[in-house]
This record gives C-alpha cells, structure tokens and sequence, in this order.
C-alpha cells in the first residue's frame, strides 16, 4: 500500500512484490489471534478509534471526487497493491475540495472495495498516523469512510519515492550528501517510533515506502503494516509472515517473531541501497533474481578493504571515503543474522550523523558512541487502540 508520488507506475516490482504465509505461529497471542476473528467481521463493524479520528478531518466522498478531478487518469500518481493514489487539491483553511491548481495539494489514496486486507491496512493507517506526529512521518490529514469507499488524503510529497530516485532511469542522481541525510531522516523516523512508550514497529521498512519533500527530506508512509511492540517481560509479538522480500528479516521469515529489532534489519537494507545504488531483490548487476543485495553485498561489508566495492559508481567517487566505510560498518551491523546483536535505531542515528557532520575533534567509531536523544515528538500515554485487533 505505498503511496508513490512520483510519474504513474506500479509498485509490483522486482523490490516490491510482497509474500505472505497465512499460518499462525504455535504459541501465538489472544491479540495475534483475534486477526484472524476479524477477518470475518463486516466492514462497518471495522472503524477507526474514535478518539484518534476525531484529529483528522473526515471527508465525504463527493468531496474527494471534486478534489482528484472525478479520480481522473491524468490525477493518478502511483498504483499499488490495494489501490490508486491521486492527486488532489484542497483549501489550506477549511479543507474543502477546491479547484484543480488552486489551494494545497494533497495525495488522495483510494482503495479498491473487494479489498479486506486493504480495508484493514487502512484502518491501521487511521489508528497509528491519526496519534503519531513526527517530521519524519507523512502527515495524514483526513480520512473517507463512506459506504464500501475507503480513502485517505495526505500531505503531498513533491519528489515521490526514495526508489524512483534511486532505481528510475531519467532521474536526477541523488549526491552523497542527499543519500546520508535521507539515511538520517529515516533512522529519526524509526528512532522515534521505537522510543515511544508502547514502541511501534513499523514492519514495512522499503525504498517504496520513504517519501520525498521537496528538499529532500525523507518521511515514512504506509503504516498499514504497523504493529505495537511487545511489552513487559514479552520478547517479540507473533504475526502472520508478511513483507518484502529482500528486505525482510531473515528470523522473521523463519518464525514470525516480530521486534524492533525487524525494522533495524530491513533499514540496513534500505541503507545498503543508499550507498550501492542497487535493489534489494532481483537487480540484473547484483546476480540475478535469485539473490539478494545483502547476499551479494556481505563478503564486501565484512572486509574493509573491500568495502568500496559496493558503492554506486555513478557516484565517481565522488564521496568521502571514510564516511562510505562507517555508513557500511553501520550497515553490517544492522545486518547481523542474530537480532540481539543488532544495533538499537538511536545508536544507529548517532553514528549516521557523525557520518553527515563528522567531528574531526572528536571522532567515533561506528555504533561506539553514547546514544544521545534523537528523537523528537510528542505521543500520548494511552496505547494506539483497535490496532491490537488487526493483525
């Protein structure tokens, strides 16, 4: 359910297409199970919290077809698994539909009515974007819930996805300066979500899923695959297996024990994409379609000697040196087949900054320095409720 905001494309892809295992995991939660319960609840008995929707702006649904020109095909801006995204545009002030060019421009996603999944992807949407408030997050600005018709309208961001910038021929190289401010943008955004009270997982880490504003600054979308992280003396939560191959934790293929520690792998995926300038899964100059960028990318990340090897040659070296080599030893890190040996996401961003501004007076080794606080945003005490129930 990636929003891409860039020229129409479909998000199918060969670093997009998603696998799913529909078993339940033996030792699974009440909370896991009631997913499947849910799935045979009708629609209407699936709504967004109460108190988390009444921060949004519910739109009615002629409101949305004025403001997308009818959902026209020259207002389609991406395509994606559950539905379209259009562009729209609405008044600043009162957020009524306003005429096309006129007003603020928005991204209006529209999903497809036979969709369940879709239908319950968008409800967790509205329950996590609805309370969470970062600038490393997209901005949902309202929502449609209008008979079988599921929408959400958006901020609109201008330079569409991290994977048209990275992987689409035409499009403006991305300098290495750019490629570690988004890498810093990113690990803000999950350092965040991590540090809450209830952490939140946000499961679906992938060059698809980071926005682009207009100066560059990188914002995670998608939440419908979000999940509240375990709490007291619990070490994981237990879901159905979904996500992205290539970017996918290996132990979470494997069990369906989910962590933060899931998203710190799949960000050094996405991280491993930033400094190669390949895909994550199926790029014909990685191997073939059968392997993976970490597969290919590991004998290098492991001997430092070699690390340059895996840089972006359309970069011409253009980069500093010894910053390529911390951002890969941060990426190894990350990368780590054992999950308790992985970095926390502020460790990460500490060490990533130094990377963007490094000290000469004071330098420090990969992942080695005191975790400062990073992350700002404000969340609320109470637990992001009706999500517990999706999954």
């Amino acid at each position: 359910m990636g929003i891409c905001l860039g020229k129409p494309s479909k998000l199918a892809n060969a670093s997009s297409s998603q696998f799913l295992d529909a078993k339940t995991e033996p030792g699974s939660t009440k909370q896991d199970q009631t997913s499947s319960d849910s799935a045979n609840r009708p629609l209407q008995e699936l709504k967004p919290d109460q108190s988390i929707s009444s921060n949004l702006r519910s739109f009615n649904f002629n409101d949305l077809k004025t403001a997308t020109k009818n959902f026209r095909p020259d207002s389609l801006l991406g395509e994606g698994g559950f539905g379209h995204v259009f562009k729209g545009w609405i008044d600043e002030r009162t957020l009524s539909p306003s005429k096309p060019g006129s007003g603020m421009v928005v991204a209006v996603k529209k999903l497809k009515t036979e969709s369940f999944q879709g239908h319950r992807e968008w409800l967790a949407e509205v329950n996590y974007l609805g309370q969470l408030h970062h600038a490393n997050l997209v901005k949902l600005i309202g929502y449609c819930s209008e008979a079988d018709n599921r929408l959400l309208v958006y901020e609109f961001m201008p330079r569409g996805s991290l994977e048209n910038h990275l992987f689409r021929k035409g499009v403006q190289l991305m300098s290495w300066a750019t490629r570690m401010r988004i890498a810093v943008d990113v690990a803000q955004g999950l350092s965040f979500l991590h540090s809450l009270d209830t952490n939140v997982i946000y499961r679906d880490m992938k060059a698809s899923n980071i926005l682009l504003d207009s100066d560059f600054t990188a914002k995670l979308s998608d939440f419908g695959l979000a999940r509240d992280g375990p709490i007291g003396d619990r070490t994981h939560v237990s879901t159905r297996i979904i996500g992205t191959q290539g970017y996918a934790a290996p132990e979470y293929i494997a069990t369906g024990h989910l962590t933060p520690k899931s998203d710190v792998y799949s960000f050094g995926v996405v991280l491993l994409e930033l400094l190669s300038g390949k895909r994550a899964m199926g790029d014909e100059n990685v191997g073939g379609a059968d392997e993976t960028l970490v597969d290919w990318a590991m004998p290098f990340l492991s001997d430092s000697r070699r690390v340059m090897r895996i840089m972006d040659t359309r970069l011409g070296g253009q980069y500093s040196k010894k910053g390529a080599q911390t951002a890969a030893a941060v990426a190894l890190l990350c990368l780590h087949t054992d999950p308790k040996k992985r970095p926390a996401m502020p460790e990460v961003l500490t060490s990533l900054e130094e990377v963007l501004a490094p000290n000469k007076d004071n330098p420090k080794s990969p992942l080695q320095a005191k975790p400062e606080n990073n992350v700002t945003g404000k969340f609320p005490q109470k637990n992001v409720r009706a999500i517990s129930q999706l999954r």
